[in-house]
């Protein structure tokens, strides 16, 4: 009897996470059709096209319009969705991909400052959602995650159907408006709601840190090296020793409690303190995990996974760790 060949939807496919992940996928078997917005077929920075990408059905589609992308849905075994926004109505993406550092900040700079800004009344309200944080990270995968527990699948597969979201660690704020980690969370609450009210599904949420490539995002890396050091050091550190996030969890105690405990437990001085402890990881790392996540056989993976879990369900541990006691 022949296997049944998965194949993958990623939304965003041809982004800097979805692009990686159609890439893996196809070298661990799968089939992959990728949904965005232009429905170009990803290129380098630098405009080449290497040999995968022709591998992929690349599809023009809105995640909040289903019925661009309705059709592909039954043939689909697992969806990725990849889209997402860390600063509202910026544009620090394309400063990324252009490796500009004065553009990089002065985008990140007008992200940080809008955060909150009051919208103006006389806009459409679809016109001041465009953009924000509850459009584009929560609305657009609950949109997804509908659609896709509603689809019929063409052929049986073995295991639950699977929607992989790609959520954060909740390690940016203050410097990320706490309205980005909000957005996730409810994305993440929402679709558990929806897959585990439907038999045959499950929901898995793949919560990076700081994610990195040295060639396709090198402003990104001399961060990542400071933050992989400062993890680093905090491992290495005598307990009871004052490090800097353990001052920061104390100062963070003195703060008041959240306006939205269920979302952000802790204060911005929590967050920050966590940002100096879990490592930065590799987009091709996220990738592989995700790829793991969406084979249809692993219903034992399902729920948040943290940098450590990825970590330990592709198999990835420091040097002198012991893989027995990665997972925590």
């Amino acid at each position: 009897m022949q296997p049944v060949v998965q194949k993958i939807l990623v939304i965003g496919g041809n982004g800097f996470v979805g692009s990686a992940v159609c890439r893996t996928a196809l070298a661990r078997g799968m089939q992959v059709a990728s949904v965005s917005g232009s429905g170009r077929p990803w290129q380098t920075p630098k405009g080449h096209t290497p040999g995968w990408v022709h591998k992929v059905e690349w599809h023009q589609g809105d995640a909040m319009k289903p019925e661009t992308y309705a059709h592909l849905l039954p043939g689909t075994t697992a969806v990725v969705h990849t889209i997402g926004t860390l600063f509202e109505k910026s544009g620090y993406k394309s400063a990324l991909r252009d490796g500009s550092v004065p553009h990089f900040a002065s985008s990140v700079a007008a992200g940080v400052a809008g955060a909150g800004a009051s919208a103006n009344p006389l806009e459409k309200e679809e016109k001041r959602r465009e953009g924000t944080y509850a459009a584009i990270n929560r609305d657009t995968a609950l949109t997804v995650c509908d659609a896709f527990i509603k689809s019929k699948p063409e052929t049986k597969v073995d295991g639950p159907r699977v929607f992989i979201y790609l959520s954060a660690e909740d390690c940016g704020r203050p410097v990320i408006p706490a309205g980005y980690i909000e957005t996730k969370r409810e994305a993440e609450a929402g679709i558990e709601q929806m897959t585990t009210a439907t038999p045959g599904f499950r929901g898995v949420y793949i919560r990076p840190s700081l994610i990195y490539h040295p060639h396709l995002r090198p402003i990104i890396s001399p961060v990542a090296a400071l933050l992989d050091l400062s993890a680093t050091i905090h491992v290495k550190a005598p307990a009871g020793f004052p490090t800097p996030s353990a001052i920061l969890r104390t100062l963070g105690g003195f703060l008041p409690r959240p306006a939205h405990p269920e979302l952000t437990p802790d204060s911005p001085l929590h967050a920050l303190a966590r940002s100096l402890t879990i490592p930065p990881i590799h987009v091709d790392h996220v990738a592989e995990a995700i790829c793991i996540a969406a084979d249809n056989a692993r219903a034992d993976v399902r729920g948040a996974y943290g940098v450590a879990e990825m970590r330990e369900l592709i198999g990835w541990y420091q040097k002198g760790q012991n893989p027995a006691a990665a997972h925590t």
